[in-house]
């Protein structure tokens, strides 16, 4: 299957859901607190699926993000000159 076949299979199984919920609300009534909150995660499900099928159809190069080296070698330690050492107070002085 593809990514496509993939998507609108959920989004199939996202219309039964909703379908189903609205027959629940139908039954028990919508003051529900529990089927209020399945009715508003079926929603966001809904909205997460339409984020993908847009990422999908952007291609899977744009939502890559473009990787950054770091280099191995040592930080100059001239950087750190004014700063303390954490949890130890300044440098060159006692603890208490």
């Amino acid at each position: 299957m593809t990514v496509h076949d993939d998507l609108a299979s959920v989004q199939r199984c996202l219309d039964d859901l909703t379908r189903s919920v609205g027959r629940l609300e139908k039954q028990l009534g919508s003051t529900s607190l529990d089927l209020r909150r399945v009715r508003t995660d079926a929603d966001h499900l809904r909205e997460s699926v339409a984020l993908l099928r847009a990422a999908a159809a952007a291609g899977p190069t744009a939502a890559r993000p473009e990787l950054v080296t770091i280099p191995d070698t040592p930080y100059d330690g001239s950087l750190w000159t004014d700063s303390d050492d954490e949890g130890l107070g300044a440098r060159d002085r006692h603890a208490p």
